[in-house]
């Protein structure tokens, strides 16, 4: 709900000034005692029917216009010599609301109809006709009403021009500093980690070699270099994703497969339903299931073939990565940065991850269920 500058609510608001208009025509109307019957009731009708629909001003400014301007001509042709008050509130409310041309419009017609309903109301002069709805709506408050609400309406604009421009600088600030942090983290951490990985690996390979007993503590700096060396390149990767690309998700994985078969890797992918409601956080992780798995198959697991499968559910979207590779039931898995990273992702999402070796024909398996009503 929107709400004004004392934080009133803005319907609120409205309806004061509806009730506010409708009273006053109504007291100016009876101020010149006119009759309640006949054209009289009409008229009044008309006044408190033209104030009243001010209140909705906001939600719908081209009607309010229309029917302000109807209810002007009508208590003008009742005999009812009121000024149009209501109408310039409206003219205000359209143009702020950049209905410009229709306002336009509907004015014209409006001034236009006002002598024709002044003498209808039984005068007989033309001149005291048009005086009577120069009276009723002079073009100096028309007009009046018209750049104040334009005035307005290019200070709003200007303000949400503003509010962009400093959200797009602070953004815009963040990415550089963002990046800059990665820049500093691969030159300076990479190369050292790198560095203690190389000759880690050097120091036990050269032990083994030679037949020595590796100390344990070289094979745990060993390790510590390697997973150094997996979580600082997570973290550069998401230093450097860029957020205000389109996300990608269940459209790209054909994309996935067909790149896992450059590389040698008899890959095929399977979908079985299809939904265009998938929610992106959804359609965003199985994407990243796919591309991880797909990875991992590829670094580790010396395959030969790997099947992607996913399924549209009504109430959930499985995915199921399996590969031939060396993996057997009795090896547990090491999990990496990419492992844990997905297990999150579908944890979040209120889901169920398993990755395991296949128990049937070797090789590893990764399947994901991930609930959509939920999501």
């Amino acid at each position: 709900m929107s709400r004004g500058r004392f934080g009133v609510p803005a319907c609120v608001v409205d309806g004061v000034i509806a009730v506010g208009v409708a009273g006053a025509l109504l007291l100016t109307g009876a101020s010149e005692g006119h009759p309640g019957t006949g054209f009289g009731l009409l008229g009044y009708a008309l006044l408190a029917a033209g104030g009243l629909a001010l209140a909705g001003r906001r939600r719908a400014p081209v009607p309010v216009l229309v029917v302000t301007g109807v209810c002007a001509a009508g208590y003008q042709a009742a005999g009812f010599d009121v000024p149009a008050v209501a109408y310039l509130f409206a003219v205000y409310a359209a143009v702020r609301a950049g209905h410009r041309t229709v306002t336009v419009l509907v004015s014209v017609t409006v001034l236009a109809a006002l002598p024709a309903a002044a003498l209808a109301s039984g005068l007989h002069d033309t001149g005291e006709a048009f005086a009577r709805a120069r009276g009723a709506l002079e073009l100096a408050w028309l007009v009046a009403a018209g750049a104040a609400g334009e005035a307005l309406r290019q200070a709003e604009r200007r303000a949400e021009d503003a509010e962009r421009t400093r959200e797009e600088t602070a953004r815009r600030r963040a990415d550089e500093e963002r990046l800059r942090i990665a820049r500093e983290l691969h030159d300076s951490l990479t190369h050292q980690i790198s560095i203690i990985k190389v000759q880690s690996e050097v120091a036990v390979h050269v032990a083994r070699r030679r037949g020595e007993r590796v100390p344990e503590a070289l094979l745990a700096i060993q390790e510590a270099g390697r997973e150094a060396t997996r979580e600082l390149r997570a973290t550069l990767e998401a230093l450097r994703d860029d957020d205000t690309a389109p996300p990608r998700g269940l459209d790209d994985v054909p994309g996935l497969v067909a790149r896992a078969r450059l590389t040698g890797l008899d890959a095929t992918l399977t979908i079985d339903g299809r939904r265009d409601d998938v929610p992106v956080a959804v359609d965003r992780t199985v994407y990243r299931i796919v591309q991880e798995s797909l990875t991992n198959i590829a670094r580790h697991a010396e395959a030969a073939t790997a099947s992607v499968r996913i399924e549209c559910r009504p109430d959930a979207l499985t995915v199921r990565v399996d590969d031939d590779g060396t993996a057997v039931p009795d090896t547990a898995p090491t999990p990496g940065t990419g492992l844990l990273g997905m297990r999150e992702r579908v944890t979040a999402l209120g889901g169920r991850l398993s990755a395991a070796p296949r128990t049937e024909g070797g090789g590893f398996s990764v399947r994901a269920r991930l609930p959509l009503e939920r999501t």
